[in-house]
């Protein structure tokens, strides 16, 4: 089954589905899966000084869909490939409808951002560069970082760690479960400083608050 038909399945089935994807976060679950918190902090706020990242307000059917590849092997992670395989479809379901519809404060950075970086990478994400075919982040991932549909995530307030750890994943190929390859080729096209710019840039921007329900949209 489809992460978004996955969704949609048990988002129909309301508050026990909810309670679930709770008990999952806070306690894990029978079949081994570790709660969510332990690593993504109580509220999905994420770790910044770690490679754990914000879960609270993010898309429950692109949550899905990478818990699906982690497990599949698609996406690859020493730790999460391992819990993923011990979920079910349905606490798959339930913990990504959870997280989807929680709001958190953002985490504090462990390192002040640098306004010059910050300012820098902002240019890059809201224009990019066409003179080396480089399109802004904007364009796929919504003004402000806040998200397109469930194939382009929400970016703003993600931890600079995450997001730049990410972007070198797919300039070394360690990540491609991307629609048509577009993450590998845009970050191909950005240098270390760059990387770390439009990182900053995205860890400074506000979080806002998560929208009722995202997990009937549609993945593109």
């Amino acid at each position: 089954m489809g992460a978004a038909a996955l969704v949609l399945s048990f988002a129909q089935s309301g508050p026990l589905f909810a309670a679930g994807g709770s008990d999952i976060a806070a306690n894990g679950t029978a079949g081994g899966a570790p709660a969510c918190a332990s690593c993504h902090g109580q509220s999905g706020e994420g770790q910044p000084e770690g490679p754990f990242p914000r879960l609270a307000g993010i898309n429950a059917t692109y949550l899905a869909s990478q818990l699906q590849d982690f497990a599949d092997g698609k996406r690859q992670s020493d730790i999460m490939g391992s819990i993923a395989q011990s979920l079910t479809e349905e606490e798959i379901a339930a913990v990504a409808k959870y997280y989807a519809e929680k709001s958190a404060p953002k985490a504090n950075e462990p390192t002040p951002l640098d306004p010059a970086v910050v300012s820098a990478g902002g240019k890059l994400a809201m224009r990019g560069d066409w003179s080396r075919g480089l399109p802004g982040c904007s364009q796929c991932h919504g003004p402000g970082g806040a998200g397109v549909g469930s194939t382009f995530p929400k970016l703003s307030g993600q931890s600079m760690e995450y997001i730049a750890g990410q972007l070198r994943a797919w300039q070394d190929k360690q990540r491609t479960n991307d629609p048509l390859d577009l993450m590998a080729g845009v970050a191909s096209k950005l240098d270390d400083a760059e990387v770390q710019a439009v990182a900053s840039y995205y860890a400074s921007l506000p979080v806002e608050q998560a929208p009722p329900s995202q997990s009937s949209e549609g993945k593109q």
